[in-house]
């Protein structure tokens, strides 16, 4: 595997990613009860924006760092930008971008429990160390998808399991499918939050068909986008599809979304949406 998510770290994309994975944990922590996240493709959870990688591709220069500067956020990105800047900043510099695991560790409580699964050796071994002691969170060195095999069902009732592969691999939407498809039959009260990328050609178009012809209800699509979605070369947006959303995370996010394209995408540029993609 070649892929380095520090090449990437704070980019539009991981705005989305975490702003909706923030929202959801709040939205689960509302009601009492421990709660079990796990996150099939952790990396090692905390990004130096000095890092020589971050600074080759610069991607967080369209991504977090306009948003730290912005005015009047919509509330769940203003939720989401105070974590950040608990978490990453420096007398009002921006020095480090955590990644999903020390976002939701700060979202959940003494109570709760996280799981990271992450296959590249390094990264789990920084992400471990970068962890500490805390109790809270265990981290595996292996493949995502076996982790949704081996740690779901969880003993807990409720929770969130993100998954962000790297889509490096052919067949990696496939894989995916299958693995959801086998997650949600062992678990099927859980969260499902999948990162998806939009580029050119219809890779993420057919595997949403799919997914809708499953039979699994309450699907949330949820996308942002910088560019057109056919545009030759690169990312042009992404996008997460919420299986079991909880209740009313739609509306919270509807406001999120525009914004976050006003502030990411070039003037004139980019689309963002909020649908249901299979209701109740």
């Amino acid at each position: 595997m070649n892929y380095r998510h520090a090449y990437h770290a704070g980019n539009f994309a991981d705005v989305l990613k975490h702003v909706v994975g923030v929202a959801i944990l709040d939205h689960l922590k509302k009601k009492p009860g421990p709660l079990f996240f796990l996150d099939t493709h952790a990396g090692r959870g905390n990004y130096p924006i000095d890092a020589i990688e971050t600074q080759r591709t610069g991607e967080f220069r369209a991504g977090i760092l306009p948003l730290l500067a912005a005015a009047s956020p919509p509330e769940p990105v203003a939720r989401y930008l105070d974590i950040v800047r608990r978490l990453g900043t420096l007398d009002g510099k921006l020095v480090s971008y955590p990644g999903s695991p020390l976002l939701a560790l700060e979202c959940l409580g003494p109570e709760d429990r996280a799981a990271f699964a992450e296959l590249e050796p390094t990264e789990a071994a920084t992400l471990k160390r970068g962890l500490g002691r805390d109790a809270r969170a265990q981290v595996h060195t292996r493949d995502g998808y076996e982790a949704l095999g081996a740690l779901l069902p969880p003993r807990e009732t409720r929770g969130l399991v993100l998954l962000d592969p790297p889509y490096e691999e052919p067949g990696e939407f496939e894989r995916l499918q299958g693995a959801l498809e086998a997650a949600i039959a062992r678990w099927a009260v859980g969260v499902y939050a999948i990162w998806y990328p939009i580029k050119m050609g219809n890779a993420t178009g057919r595997f949403l068909e799919r997914m809708a012809a499953t039979g699994i209800r309450r699907q949330l699509i949820l996308e942002l986008c910088r560019e057109r979605d056919d545009l030759p070369g690169g990312l042009n947006g992404a996008g997460m599809l919420i299986i079991n959303p909880p209740w009313q995370l739609d509306e919270r996010l509807a406001p999120a979304l525009p914004w976050l394209r006003e502030h990411t995408a070039p003037a004139g540029r980019g689309r963002s949406r909020v649908s249901w993609h299979v209701p109740e």
